[in-house]
């Protein structure tokens, strides 16, 4: 291993492991990035749902509506024995504030794994934004945004954990 990939990785020259480090900028404190690694069902969870984008995106392609991509997505999980809410709604809390209708999310599997799907044929990062939004307020760690409206299905998924 070369050196900058040891320093990268935050093993040290005699393979002491440090804790990676972002240097901020001045005026700003250091901090150590302290999120644990997701779980085994999480992961596991993670690479189905990737094989089901795919082998959907494989057998009809780019070019339909969102629904029928959502119900073969919901076909495949049942298939699987994997528990989901479709369309969930999650109220939002603001101070002391309930908005009932705050969030609906088109897919929670297993209440751990929030996934959007798309249709687009143009990519917004406002989409990113959003499931970003999505899992901090239901504080969830892992989401997918999945776009089927492109060419390569590798090319349509966004995978963003907290």
């Amino acid at each position: 291993m070369s050196l900058w990939f040891k320093k990268a990785c935050g093993e040290g020259l005699r393979g002491i492991k440090k804790p990676l480090r972002f240097q901020g900028t001045k005026g700003h404190k250091d901090f150590t990035l302290m999120y644990a690694k997701l779980s085994e069902r999480e992961e596991y969870l993670a690479k189905q749902i990737v094989d089901i984008a795919i082998r959907i995106h494989k057998e009809l392609g780019p070019g339909l509506l969102e629904s029928v991509y959502a119900k073969c997505f919901y076909y495949e999980l049942a298939n699987r024995n994997i528990n989901y809410e479709r369309q969930k709604d999650v109220p939002i809390i603001y101070q002391s504030f309930i908005i009932d209708e705050g969030l609906r999310l088109d897919l929670l599997i297993e209440d751990l794994i929030i996934i959007e799907m798309k249709a687009q044929e143009n990519y917004h990062p406002v989409w990113e934004a959003q499931l970003l939004s999505y899992l901090k307020l239901t504080k969830k760690r892992l989401g997918f945004l999945i776009n089927f409206h492109v060419p390569l299905m590798k090319d349509g998924i966004k995978r963003l954990i907290l």
